[in-house]
């Protein structure tokens, strides 16, 4: 396991320790679907309003420092929390689930998959796609073509071009699946 993993399996136990519902998504859920690639950072959706308090930061140890203030992240519209390893310049965003419809339905199709060696809760590869060709960013687009062609026929992808056209995100899909390399 490589620091960056067991510094993010110590989340994940604290988040369960504290019940707090969960997904994690970001890099570790596109390098689960698609090909890995080398990660600073781990990003959670988390299913409460007011972020993780004290307990929490109680429960992770001293190896990490809890940002107790959310803040407003403009690429996805939701709001925020830090985690910092006090060690490393490895860092955890903590994403409060929002009302937006996709962030909703994404959260209720979270898989219970194996990783780390044992169960976690990862974002869907559907999911995946969708939330990075919103986001489109270069590592994102990098990101979504190597989903694409690991997970070549097992994608839902009426799921995906339907909250593609509602996120006005269906022409760069279409652009990268005709790209998508056969691996």
């Amino acid at each position: 396991m490589t620091p960056e993993e067991s510094k993010t399996l110590r989340i994940i136990e604290v988040l369960e320790a504290e019940g707090i519902p969960y997904f994690l998504a970001g890099s570790f859920a596109s390098n689960y679907y698609g090909i890995p690639r080398s990660t600073k950072d781990a990003d959670f959706v988390l299913q409460t309003k007011g972020g993780v308090g004290a307990s929490f930061a109680r429960r992770l140890g001293d190896e990490y420092t809890v940002d107790p203030q959310l803040s407003f992240e403009t690429v996805t519209g939701t709001h925020r929390q830090y985690v910092r390893h006090t060690k490393t310049e490895f860092t955890i965003e903590l994403f409060m689930l929002s009302d937006d419809a996709h962030d909703l339905e994404r959260f209720s199709r979270r898989k219970a998959e194996q990783l780390f060696g044992r169960t976690v809760w990862l974002l869907s590869a559907e999911d995946v796609v969708v939330s990075k060709l919103r986001w489109a960013r270069q590592k994102d687009e990098d990101d979504i073509l190597n989903v694409m062609s690991v997970q070549r026929g097992r994608l839902d992808w009426a799921y995906i071009e339907t909250w593609c056209r509602r996120h006005g995100s269906f022409p760069l899909m279409e652009k990268l699946r005709r790209f998508t390399p056969e691996i």
